[in-house]
Formats: structure tokens, C-alpha cells, sequence
């Protein structure tokens, strides 16, 4: 596949020795990388309205979804969550207003999009207990919450989530058409699924809008990250993502970014597909030798239940550093482990090695507990004036921040919700000492 973005910077470093022009490095600098960050000069083309060699990439990508288009971010999968809200909302169906359905355990970026465009999540809960960074949605659930109340305008979900879960995306996706809505998809984990023997991505599941983070489980810089809007959806979105994009992203994207976009598409052209075949083997064989369930909807990603060791992931994570390796994710209750075809076999050796022998307890993991009280809506809080306290003198007070959160930043009390006892414990006992509340309220 060509890599038109990576070819023209190549050019262009042969070509030029004074750049009179930003960035200030002049590519020149003790980084290594400097000579190949570039703006946005002639023949360069420009994200905000591409027609030449970015526009010549995001079509190899999106030919490689499958997509309608495929668009590039350099904002992370953060500047597409909102991205789509705004989509979604441009384009809400009649009698629609400004409210969006919502499983819980949604990033904080959905959050910060939510007050920004002004809009009132709904939130989604699992019918049953279930783990602090998982939110299950059942078909039957969305259905009731999709005839009570006010018509959403969309429906949005995480899948896969932190620890791996994925929802049940055709019928969630059938559930929402039937509703005459479209069903948005925080995929930022998930981007090579699409890879797999048989495609597991959102985009040929039903989503109606997809974002993915090319950086968490692909071979792109960190920020780079796609837009996609399914081949099915309405062509509105595709005429006006790049306008939402623009809106929550920087005038001056990176190139680096853009560069390892290209690259990235290129080696999704060519062997790297059966390499994330063979490492998802490779991981489920390493998850039966440690006896735990193999990871099913995510499969380079390990989520090891601590209890099953007899300790915390904490005390697991250290056990990995011991070995020069460090996890994705470690709490009272899990381990979390992300694979990925470039570390080879090593890395499953190391886990081997590194983990102690099975010694189950019963110890019961964390999950979210109820919501407070709605006081303000997101926008209200966010926008606030507000004072940080203790988390111990926080119970009954409004949360002020766009998520209180563990470090996969799902809320534990979103930003407009009255504080509860039991959110207060679990911060606490997660970690979190300080909490911006809404001053006064």
C-alpha cells in the first residue's frame, strides 16, 4: 500500500536545508524525530480539508475498514468521542432533543463532550453487579430505556471496555434502528479487532459511528486515533466530520502523528493482520497455563482477576517490575495486560515467570455504586466556580470535575451529581485523596 504522507515528508527533508517557517525546532534538535516534524507547507496538505497526500491515506485506511470514511485524528480517541456526539446531534432525528443514552463506565471525554455541547446524559446501568470499569447493556434494558421518557437523539456505548468485556453490539445496534437512532461506539480499544480471523470491529457489527484509538493497540503514535462512519450510516456524517473534528481538535496537528498513520496502514496492508492472529493465540494459550478464562471479545488484552492469586494487582504489577515490565493497569482487584504482535513471544514468557502460583480467595471485586442525586447538568458543573476538598468532606457536596475517576478515567461520580457516602469509600479506597466539588453547592 502507499504511504503518501510518509513519502512526501521523506521528500521534503532531502529537498529543504532552511525552514523559515514553524515549527521553531527548523528540524533541527536533540529528539532525534525533529527533521520529519513538519506544519503544514505546500504539497504537506492540511487535516481540516485534506486533498492531496492526507486525503490519499484516510482512503487506503478506509478501504482497509471497510468504512464510508475513515478519518484521522491527532487528538486521540478523546477528539472523536465528542466529535461524534457532535454529529449525532447536528443530525438528531425529529422530535429529539439534547439527551443521549449512555452506559455508565463512559470515559471522561464523553463527559467533557457533554458539557460542551451543552448536551444530558442518560445513563445506562448493568442489571447486575459487575466489575468497577464494565457496564453490560442488555438488549431487553436498552429497549425499555429507549420507550420511557423523552426520545434520545443516540445511544452510546463503550466496547471493549477497560478490562476487555465487549457489549453485544448487533442486537444493541438492531435495538437503536428499530428506534430510528443511531448507535455510537467508544471503541478506542478495540481498533484491531477489525484484523481478526473474523472482524469483531463495531463498524461490521452495526455502529452507526466508531472511533478507534490507533495508538492503544496498533503501531501509531500515542494521539493517533480514527473517525469512522459506517458504510450504511447517513452521508450527513461523512460531509461534516471533518467541521467536528476541527472544532475539538488543534490547528496544528502533528505530523509525526499523521506520519505514523500512513506507516500504520501500510503494514495493516501487509503481514501485521496474521501477526495479531497469531499473538491473540498466543495470549489465550498464556491465560488457559495461568487458569483463567481466555480473553474472548478483546483477546491481546489479559485481565487477571488478583483474588485468583491471593493478592492485589498491585502486588501483581510489582511482581512484573521485578522482571523489567510494567502493566497497562493495576487496582485492589485486577491486572491489566495489553499484547501486541511487536513484543513477540517474550512477553508471555515474562508473565510466566513473573506471576506467583494460583491461591484463589474470595474476595469480591469493587463495582460502581448508585448515582447521587442530579443537581446540575454536566455543563453547569464543569463550568463552575469550585474549591477542592478532601474526599472525606465531599459526601452530600456537587462534583465539579467531568469524572472522578480511576486511572482509565471512568466515573465515579460524574460532574452535577450530589456526592455519596459509597462513591466517597470507593474513591478513597482507590486512591483518590482530593475532589473538586461545585463551590457554594
Amino acid at each position: 500500500m502507499s504511504t503518501p504522507i510518509c513519502d512526501f515528508v521523506q521528500d521534503y527533508c532531502r529537498s529543504v536545508t532552511f525552514r523559515l517557517h514553524m515549527p521553531g525546532h527548523k528540524g533541527r534538535g536533540e529528539l532525534g524525530c525533529e527533521a520529519l516534524d513538519i506544519t503544514e507547507v505546500p504539497g504537506a496538505d492540511d487535516l481540516a480539508c485534506p486533498e492531496g497526500v492526507i486525503l490519499a491515506s484516510e482512503e487506503n485506511t478506509t478501504e482497509l475498514f471497510g468504512s464510508r470514511h475513515t478519518f484521522y485524528a491527532a487528538g486521540g480517541s478523546s477528539q472523536c468521542v465528542k466529535a461524534m456526539l457532535h454529529l449525532a446531534y447536528l443530525f438528531r432525528p425529529e422530535g429529539a432533543g439534547n439527551r443521549i443514552l449512555a452506559a455508565r463506565n463512559a470515559h471522561k471525554s464523553f463527559l467533557h463532550g457533554c458539557a460542551l455541547l451543552g448536551l444530558e446524559p442518560v445513563w445506562l446501568r448493568p442489571e447486575f453487579p459487575s466489575p468497577l470499569c464494565s457496564c453490560p447493556v442488555s438488549p431487553g434494558a436498552l429497549d425499555l430505556a429507549l420507550d420511557a421518557g423523552e426520545r434520545p437523539f443516540a445511544v452510546y456505548i463503550t466496547s471493549p471496555d477497560y478490562l476487555g468485556g465487549v457489549q453485544d453490539i448487533p442486537a444493541l445496534a438492531e435495538a437503536c434502528h428499530r428506534h430510528g437512532l443511531p448507535l455510537l461506539v467508544d471503541n478506542a480499544h478495540g481498533a484491531y479487532l477489525k484484523f481478526l480471523e473474523r472482524s469483531r470491529h463495531p463498524l461490521d457489527l452495526g455502529a452507526d459511528l466508531c472511533c478507534d484509538s490507533a495508538h492503544k493497540t496498533l503501531s501509531a503514535l500515542t494521539g493517533a486515533a480514527y473517525l469512522h462512519v459506517a458504510r450504511d450510516a447517513m452521508a450527513a456524517y461523512e460531509a461534516e466530520a471533518r467541521r467536528s473534528l476541527a472544532a475539538f481538535g488543534s490547528s496544528s496537528p502533528s505530523y509525526l502523528i499523521l506520519q505514523s498513520l500512513d506507516l500504520c496502514a501500510d503494514r495493516l496492508d501487509k503481514d501485521y493482520p496474521a501477526l495479531i492472529q497469531e499473538t491473540a493465540r498466543r495470549v489465550a494459550a498464556l491465560a488457559r497455563e495461568l487458569g483463567i478464562d481466555p480473553p474472548l471479545g478483546d483477546p491481546l488484552k489479559l485481565a487477571i482477576p488478583a483474588a485468583d492469586f491471593g493478592c492485589t494487582g498491585f502486588e501483581l504489577a510489582s511482581c512484573l517490575r521485578g522482571w523489567r515490565a510494567v502493566a497497562e493497569y493495576a487496582d485492589a482487584d485486577w491486572l491489566v495486560l495489553m499484547f501486541s504482535p511487536l513484543l513477540g513471544s517474550d512477553a508471555c514468557n515474562i508473565v510466566r515467570r513473573a506471576l506467583p502460583q494460583r491461591r484463589p480467595s474470595p474476595r469480591r471485586p469493587l463495582s460502581l455504586p448508585a448515582p447521587g442525586e442530579k443537581v446540575l447538568s454536566p455543563r453547569e458543573a464543569l463550568l463552575a466556580r469550585r474549591v477542592s476538598l478532601p474526599v472525606s468532606e465531599c459526601v452530600g457536596r456537587v462534583c465539579a470535575d467531568a469524572a472522578v475517576s480511576c486511572p482509565p478515567a471512568i466515573p465515579v461520580a460524574v460532574c452535577g451529581e450530589r456526592i455519596t457516602p459509597e462513591a466517597a469509600r470507593l474513591m478513597e479506597a482507590l486512591g483518590i485523596r482530593e475532589l473538586s466539588v461545585v463551590y457554594g453547592a
